[in-house]
């Protein structure tokens, strides 16, 4: 394959970090395993015996929390804050330093030890932000249990169908979570779940919340015991590290939209500990004493990166926001977080920005705080259109990096390393593949494609450490659905293309590539054009069957607060900006209007179900969507316009 991966400056420190991952790498990653404390040091870097099953560090024993939290504090840093819990939906704030979170941490585990979890054990962890879910994680990994964080308030039939596929041991919840306009209770939900799953779970352990009616003495289910979690844990003897294998898993996470069977990512402990000591010095630029604020849920990847594992594992301080970027109070909440915690890099998703951007468009709330102390700002988890970047660059005066990254490979696939070296950043780019990632662009035969032709993004074999190792109980539909496609590459499902300086530019999934009239075209870039608009707030575009060019664009944009746009007027304009970029051949002709694109709790806009609204298909709403009403106006305007 094609080399695509060599950046603009060959002989800097990125360039030649990605030349030794890829002319040594068992020398690099064995280096980078320098970057931990191993109780048993590994000597060999990768087992490829079970080929395309690969296994990092396979003679390295180790424990996730101890590297998270131990070390720091026997390094004379336990009166570092390790958390600033930041609560607007409640009204709390709260610091914990290293010492204080692993005394929390190492009683909950004997908590958890005394309901009997062992090494290999599961733990479904369904809670919402709150310090208590941070402690359940490191607890199960200082235990050498499974863990596996589901979203608080998931429905009771997918948190069933998780319990069926992990058969946890125990299950760790809150009373309820808060939303801004409202409160979700959890405890029915569980009760109802448990009746559903064919398992059997031993315990329940109940972190009570004032703010939420329900505790554990309140709930019961046959053959099930109900804790609560501040009777045991302060009482609760601490639980020293258990060693376990690099390779024994670390972490469970489904992913979201899951239809049929949960597909459960594996995480293994030491590649992932590697990975993450690693990206935070070279990627994020992070080090022990900095802030680093990650603005997502610990239910999603990049909340089990960059909130809890990554940020600990570097020394560093981890800010737990539970609150959303408007409402809680205001659209300036993320200027204030940053401010007031003197945060030197936030990571969040460009839905954020976008919602931000919509509520206060000349960013006139951010004036009211001091933003000195940023270093830079990190986008992930939708694709990063060249408008909102240019916003935000603006705004801040300060890098914006966008960066690409999966559920699956648990750390950033292409990025701007800013702890190697800062490249220059480009609008619509996630800029180069980290060193480890073997990025290449084929068609539907695997063909290499040449710098500016847009195919299947692909990695090639083996993925670096922290990567997913398998499917929980899924071996098989792992090679099948990630590494069959393509032999000797993992299909990542999303199509881009490289320019000639090495830039790699994500136009979205596979499946939102459209064919009109015999022209492959993709969304992504139809997106590009309507966010240029000054009146757009944010924008998806969705094939739509048609009888004679089988397939036609139809765009579906949010409005920026305040903003007063004939719909006609706005239509003609976006066509006639349609036309000019990409040129008749789109065959756009189609703008509507709506109050909310329809989106995942991570901010990924549900566009395979919005285009099975408007194509007439059946459609299950996915358990991760962030407001429900927001498909019913998609199914509103399609019935609207059929009338």
């Amino acid at each position: 394959m094609e080399n695509s991966s060599s950046g603009p400056h060959a002989s800097g420190a990125y360039r030649q970090s990605v030349a030794r991952s890829e002319s040594e790498p068992g020398r690099f990653w064995l280096d980078a395993a320098g970057g931990i404390e191993w109780d048993t040091p590994p000597t060999v870097a990768l087992d490829d015996t079970e080929a395309p099953l690969y296994r990092w560090f396979p003679d390295g024993v180790m424990n996730t929390c101890f590297n998270a939290l131990d070390r720091h504090v026997l390094a004379g840093r336990g009166e570092t804050a390790a958390l600033i819990y930041d609560s607007p939906v409640v009204g709390k704030k709260k610091s914990y330093s290293y010492a204080t979170l692993l005394d929390k941490v190492a009683r909950f585990a004997g908590v958890l030890a005394d309901a009997g979890v062992v090494k290999g054990d599961r733990v479904v962890i369904y809670m919402p932000m709150m310090p208590q879910a941070v402690t359940a994680m490191l607890a199960c990994a200082r235990l050498g249990a499974v863990h596996s964080v589901v979203f608080g308030g998931f429905a009771a039939k997918e948190l069933a169908a998780r319990l069926d596929d992990a058969q946890p041991k125990v299950i760790v919840t809150a009373s309820g979570g808060i939303e801004p306009s409202r409160v979700v209770e959890y405890l029915p939900t569980i009760v109802d779940a448990l009746a559903l799953s064919t398992g059997s779970v031993a315990t329940v352990i109940v972190k009570n919340r004032t703010e939420v009616p329900g505790s554990a003495a309140e709930f019961s289910f046959p053959g099930t015991q109900w804790w609560d979690w501040d009777e045991r844990s302060p009482f609760a003897a601490p639980h020293p590290p258990v060693g376990v294998a690099a390779t024994d898993p670390l972490y469970i996470l489904y992913t979201s939209g899951t239809t049929g069977a949960p597909k459960g990512v594996v995480r293994d402990n030491g590649g992932h500990a590697v990975a993450m000591a690693w990206s935070m010095e070279n990627i994020y630029d992070i080090h022990p004493g900095d802030v680093m604020w990650t603005a997502s849920d610990v239910g999603w990847v990049v909340g089990h990166s960059y909130i809890v594992y990554g940020p600990l594992i570097a020394g560093a301080t981890t800010v737990l926001y539970e609150g959303k970027p408007v409402g809680t109070p205001d659209a300036g909440a993320f200027w204030r977080v940053v401010s007031e915690h003197r945060v030197k890099v936030l990571f969040t998703a460009p839905t954020a920005l976008r919602a931000i951007r919509k509520a206060d468009p000349h960013a006139t709330l951010a004036e009211k705080y001091d933003l000195g102390c940023l270093d830079a700002l990190f986008l992930a988890g939708e694709r990063l259109d060249p408008d909102t970047w240019t916003w935000a660059t603006a705004l801040l005066e300060k890098p914006v990096v966008d960066h690409w990254w999966q559920t699956e490979t648990g750390w950033a696939i292409c990025a701007s390393p800013r702890g190697l070296e800062k490249l220059p950043l480009r609008a619509g780019s996630p800029s180069f593949p980290v060193p480890g990632f073997q990025v290449g662009i084929v068609d539907e035969h695997g063909t290499p494609l040449p710098h500016l032709a847009e195919g299947n993004i692909v990695i090639k074999l083996p993925l670096p450490p922290g990567t997913l190792a398998t499917l929980w109980n899924g071996d098989e539909r792992y090679v099948a659905t990630y590494l069959s496609a393509f032999p000797g590459y993992y299909l990542t499902g999303d199509s881009g293309y490289f320019d000639r300086e090495g830039y790699l530019y994500v136009m979205g999934r596979t499946d939102d590539i459209i064919n009109v009239a015999g022209h492959r075209l993709s969304t992504g870039s139809m997106e590009q054009v309507l966010s240029q608009h000054p009146a757009v707030a944010e924008c998806a575009v969705i094939g739509v069957h048609d009888e004679i060019k089988g397939q036609k664009p139809v765009g579906y944009v949010v409005l920026k607060h305040g903003v007063t746009i004939a719909e006609e007027q706005l239509a003609a304009e976006l066509v006639a900006m349609m036309r000019e970029q990409i040129g008749a051949v789109a065959a756009f002709r189609d703008a509507v209007v709506i109050q909310a694109l329809p989106k995942t709790r991570s901010g990924k806009i549900l566009r395979k179900t919005m285009r099975q609204i408007v194509n007439g298909e059946d459609y299950v709403v996915p358990p991760t969507i962030d407001d429900p009403a927001a498909i019913d106006i998609i199914a509103a305007t399609v019935a609207s316009a059929a009338v």
